[in-house]
């Protein structure tokens, strides 16, 4: 299974960006699905999940600015980031449950560079 992003770049503060993510490989099912972040020197942190129902949960630093979304049909996840500011910059990670065979596992994406400045 390999997990595919896209979209990062660099963007003004106040500016948006739409990361996504798409899963491919020998999938069964896709469980849940995320994105986290890592700044430079700091750990990684959870930033917006999203069940296969659609439930979502937020990071307070994201909320009301950041919206995750799925296409089940397409194993993809989106990351609609608004209102970005100097603290957002940091590498995005999406991340998946995949169920390959019989056994559900982790996967991680490869990274995403996000920087926001003037």
């Amino acid at each position: 299974v390999q997990l595919v992003e896209s979209g990062g770049g660099l963007v003004q503060p106040g500016g948006s960006l739409r990361l996504s993510c798409a899963a491919s490989g020998n999938i069964v099912t896709v469980y849940n699905m995320a994105w986290y972040r890592q700044a430079s020197g700091k750990q990684r942190e959870l930033a917006a999940t999203i069940a296969p129902i659609g439930t979502t949960n937020y990071a307070d630093s994201v909320k009301g600015r950041f919206t995750i979304s799925r296409d089940n049909a397409k194993n993809t996840v989106y990351l609609q980031m608004n209102g970005l500011r100097p603290d957002d910059t940091a590498v995005y990670y999406c991340f998946a449950v995949v169920q390959v065979g019989s056994t559900p596992n982790n996967y991680w994406g490869q990274g995403t560079q996000v920087t926001v400045s003037s």
